[in-house]
């Protein structure tokens, strides 16, 4: 049994498909039917079972996925520490980053690192921050950057703190906000329960109307055509020129801002390609502004 055993029950685990599962294994369909077999008889138990519609893991194939998950990063981290030992900083980077960073943030960091580090390889994962902060939970990732609080006791790092802005085309009666129209975008539940408190906090009444749209970007068209108004972290407003901002607040005076973090495990800091980009990318903010400035 090797590595390329575990690939492919994961492998077969996803796609449900012989034929897909051959395709992204650049291998024959016989050859994966004939390396099943092996395996099966290998462990003494069925690991699949056919169905019309494709093929299904058995109980045993779950508990031999399980395994095989494991041992994956098992291998991954024996690599990495083996890789910690040379002189240079080489090696993965197992990177997850929130997506809003990751569109107007991370491409600006990535291209800075890799010019410093051009032997390491980059391995990222993008998502709600949520999912990224699971991804790190189960040492799927070794370095997370994650939009908004997140309970972590290891290594924790502060990049920036933005304000939480209301945009809208032209200028808006913030008394009669409620009665116009608001466009909302899909984002993470921290950062919506926090905007519905702050609604609460200020207005007596929920909002008129709603647009509701899948991402900041289509949120930040819409408003820029002046089809309603938005509540947007400054993140999103480097492409809103000639937008009206009005920065929110809470009731006792604090500004309504949020955090985006760096996390990683202690021992992760032992390996060079992420010492090296914690050191950059704590470097990069010290030195860059957040852009863009909001008014």
């Amino acid at each position: 049994m090797t590595d390329k055993d575990w690939i492919m029950i994961k492998v077969l685990a996803e796609e449900k498909n012989i034929t897909k599962a051959a395709e992204r294994l650049y291998l024959s369909q016989p050859a994966i039917t004939y390396r099943l077999k092996a395996l099966e008889k290998e462990v003494g138990s069925q690991l699949v079972t056919r169905t019309p519609s494709g093929i299904l893991l058995t109980p045993e194939g779950e508990v031999f996925l399980h395994y095989a998950e494991e041992m994956l990063l098992t291998l991954v981290k024996t690599k990495e520490k083996m890789q910690s030992m040379r002189d240079t900083v080489q090696g993965t980077l197992r990177l997850g980053a929130s997506s809003v960073f990751s569109h107007y943030e991370l491409p600006y960091i990535l291209k800075g690192f890799v010019t410093s580090y051009p032997k390491v390889d980059i391995s990222l994962k993008t998502g709600l921050s949520h999912r990224i902060n699971r991804l790190l939970q189960h040492d799927e990732i070794a370095v997370a950057v994650l939009r908004g609080d997140y309970h972590w006791t290891e290594e924790k790092m502060m990049l920036f703190e933005e304000p939480i802005c209301i945009v809208s085309a032209k200028p808006i009666d913030l008394n009669t906000l409620a009665d116009q129209t608001r466009i909302t975008y899909n984002t993470d539940t921290p950062l919506q329960t926090l905007i519905e408190s702050w609604w609460r906090e200020t207005y007596a009444k929920p909002f008129a109307s709603t647009m509701e749209v899948d991402s900041m970007d289509t949120c930040r068209e819409l408003v820029k055509q002046g089809l309603g108004w938005a509540i947007l972290p400054a993140i999103g407003l480097h492409a809103m020129e000639g937008i009206y901002t009005h920065l929110l607040g809470w009731s006792d005076g604090q500004p309504f801002t949020r955090r985006t973090w760096l996390l990683c495990r202690h021992a992760a800091l032992e390996l060079p390609a992420v010492r090296a980009f914690c050191d950059y990318i704590r470097h990069y903010y010290a030195t860059q502004k957040l852009h863009p400035p909001v008014s």
